[in-house]
């Protein structure tokens, strides 16, 4: 076993307080594509820029551009949770974990039977009419084509937060209360730059701050423990 996972299996075995945080990375092995690596959807063509089309106002204004590159690189079908994903739950099961915070909005961690799950960005699984409220699930957005609407007439949108959207201030409280009470962080899978989410880093008050990425971040001088790697890799060996 190599010197640095040794080392974060001494972290986890030897606590009953970790918190994880966790990025696009920790999904990419389970085939969900990220924004920023060279094949991310920041470097794929289309008629418009991802940031653009995943913005508010352009949901607003041209809802359906928004809906086809919605449907076509958010809504991925057959995905399965890796071993990051399952060791986590794993950790939650045995009372070692606290919580799962991600950036992500596949739902995976909760697939993966992780149960404290604080989506920051939202999730796919959850729509809902603009109107009414009526709720709709991920294979109803999948299936219909153009626009999607609620048997009222009113549009549908995915509790995804989008570009010029605020995080829920509920979800970024819990999020800081668990991290700043956290006795071993975990961050894997994101490269730290997108805010306010990367600033939750900044409330960790331990001493036991792991960082595990395939990349270097901008806050690996910060950490107690640095593994460059992908990180269903490196919990498949703890």
């Amino acid at each position: 076993m190599d010197d640095k996972i040794r080392e974060l299996k001494e972290l986890i075995d030897g606590s009953d307080n970790i918190v994880f945080f966790g990025g696009a990375g920790v999904s990419t092995e389970s085939g969900v594509p990220d924004f920023r690596s060279e094949d991310g959807l920041y470097h794929q063509h289309y008629k418009y820029p991802p940031e653009q089309m995943l913005s508010h106002s352009f949901y607003m204004r041209l809802p359906e551009e928004f809906f086809r590159f919605y449907k076509d690189k958010l809504l991925v079908k057959g995905i399965e949770p890796n071993k990051a994903h399952l060791k986590l739950a794993e950790w939650e099961k045995q009372g070692k974990l606290k919580a799962v915070i991600t950036q992500n909005i596949d739902g995976l961690h909760q697939a993966a039977g992780s149960k404290e799950v604080l989506e920051l960005h939202g999730s796919v699984h959850r729509n809902y009419c603009e109107k009414c409220g009526k709720f709709y699930n991920f294979d109803f957005m999948a299936e219909c084509d153009g626009v999607p609407y609620c048997d009222c007439g009113g549009r549908i949108k995915p509790d995804v937060v989008l570009y010029e959207e605020g995080l829920d201030m509920d979800v970024m409280s819990r999020a800081v209360n668990y991290i700043a009470n956290a006795d071993v962080l975990i961050i894997g899978g994101t490269s730290l730059v997108v805010y306010p989410a990367a600033g939750l880093i900044d409330y960790y008050r331990g001493h036991k701050l792991v960082l595990i990425n395939k990349q270097a971040t901008a806050r690996d001088s910060q950490a107690d423990l640095v593994i460059q790697a992908p990180i269903g890799e490196v919990f498949g060996q703890l």
